[in-house]
């Protein structure tokens, strides 16, 4: 296949750029019992040093006892098939939950999760270091499924808390290859055709958090934070 570059993000002009994301300024738990108030102060979303930084932070605020940083794709860019690359340094620390994942574009539009769909590009909880997970998930296969058929793989990776890494997937329709480093690591394709099982020829967006806590993030080791996620890129290809 031949792709084209149509979308990049180096975050590497001091400012985050509103064209292309907006900045989560919100807490609840967001259904994962999180811990965090996302905020959108440069001391959760910094980009000062010339690639963006997403802190999480042990503070007291609106109610929460941590702060964080998330930055949104939608409306602005919204991706369907093609190559996406993200290349990323991941948070230290005990509790720490850093993801990078697209949503479907339907869930605004009141198509609520799972069925909407999610693609978890790289998934990592401090307690686990070392340790990626990605995964697909739709109304008939997620983790919440009790018939546990949920597709996900898990990969060890050398580091990825201090080296860089690319994580990416190779979209086409009916099909997902995720990559780390350009290697595949998992390919999962549609086998009924139908939108329960499959709502990934549709359009989605992208969300890059560092969570704190919440069901899988688990305890918090407070005096692990500060604690920074660090993204570089952000680049997107079509296919030609």
């Amino acid at each position: 296949m031949k792709y084209v570059k149509v979308f990049e993000d180096k975050f590497d002009k001091g400012f985050l750029d509103k064209k292309k994301w907006k900045i989560e300024n919100k807490g609840g738990g967001f259904g994962n019992w999180e811990k965090q108030y996302y905020s959108n102060r440069d001391i959760n979303v910094d980009l000062s040093c010339g690639f963006l930084k997403l802190i999480s932070r042990k503070e007291k605020f609106k109610g929460h006892e941590y702060t964080s940083g998330k930055i949104i794709s939608y409306p602005n860019q919204l991706f369907r098939f093609g190559k996406i690359e993200i290349e990323a340094i991941l948070p230290k620390g005990v509790g720490t939950w850093p993801a990078i994942w697209l949503l479907g574009a339907a869930y605004e539009k009141n198509i609520k999760w799972p069925l909407c769909g999610e693609i978890d590009i790289m998934e990592h909880v401090g307690h686990n270091p070392n340790q990626i997970h990605v995964s697909l998930h739709s109304k008939n296969r997620n983790f919440k499924n009790p018939e546990k058929n949920e597709l996900t793989t898990i990969s060890k990776i050398d580091k990825p808390m201090e080296k860089k890494h690319v994580y990416g997937i190779i979209w086409s329709h009916g099909s997902i290859t995720f990559t780390i480093d350009g290697k595949e690591l998992a390919t999962y394709k549609d086998s009924t055709g139908k939108y329960e099982d499959w709502p990934f020829n549709e359009d989605f967006y992208l969300i890059i958090n560092n969570a704190v806590g919440g069901a899988w993030g688990g305890p918090v080791n407070d005096s692990d934070l500060p604690s920074e996620f660090k993204i570089f890129r952000v680049t997107y290809y079509k296919e030609i």
